[in-house]
């Protein structure tokens, strides 16, 4: 097969092949040196000295975290971009974003709420948090069902899955009420269940005023 593409491929796109190969590995030796040499042991940290010293703020502070960090993941802009070309711009890059965010944000603070308070378990929210988006997929349109499925997976990329994930491990590890080993995962559930809710929420809506705009031209 190697040499098959090797004989139809000229030289000078085997050359950026290669060339686009060894950037891809010399970004990624970098990406797990900076996952394991500094947001894993950040994150682990933080909650640490935040679960012993603030216990009560740490929903609050997870929210807060929730926000900020889907807006560094590389895939979610690109997500945007690639929405809002689509639609022509009826679904603003900037819209998708705040949407995302909201919905990460308020999936961190749940999870801290289920590390902290005793007997929450994780079915408790994805079992009706997928189960709504089941039901929303029947009213909302094909276009933001897709978006709203994709936007989950791409909202639990690196940055979520190695600063969150420390942080909620850190939390559940320090708390004596919680279990590292049962609580201090589900949080990248719960981070790919919450975009897909909120999209799809603003599928409702968008569709919901086309309905209006329409009933007010008629």
């Amino acid at each position: 097969i190697m040499i098959y593409f090797y004989r139809r491929i000229n030289k000078g796109e085997l050359r950026r092949i290669a060339i686009g190969v060894v950037y891809v590995l010399i970004g990624l030796t970098f990406f797990l040196i900076g996952v394991n040499q500094g947001f894993m042991d950040m994150g682990r940290y933080l909650a640490t000295e935040l679960a012993t010293n603030h216990e009560a703020l740490l929903p609050w502070i997870g929210l807060v975290m929730g926000l900020v960090v889907v807006l560094a993941e590389p895939a979610v802009h690109v997500l945007g971009d690639q929405v809002e070309d689509v639609t022509g711009g009826h679904i603003p890059n900037k819209l998708l974003l705040f949407s995302l965010s909201i919905g990460v944000g308020l999936a961190v603070m749940m999870s801290m709420i289920r590390i902290m308070v005793p007997g929450v378990e994780l079915w408790h929210f994805l079992l009706p948090g997928f189960g709504l988006s089941i039901l929303l997929s029947f009213y909302v349109p094909n276009l933001f069902t897709g978006i709203a499925f994709d936007a989950g997976g791409v909202a639990s990329g690196p940055m979520t899955a190695t600063f969150i994930l420390a942080f909620a491990q850190g939390v559940a590890a320090t708390l004596p009420q919680a279990d590292v080993l049962v609580d201090g995962f589900g949080i990248i559930a719960m981070v790919a269940m919450t975009p897909v809710l909120m999209v799809q929420i603003l599928g409702l809506i968008y569709k919901l005023r086309v309905k209006d705009n329409k009933a007010i031209d008629e």
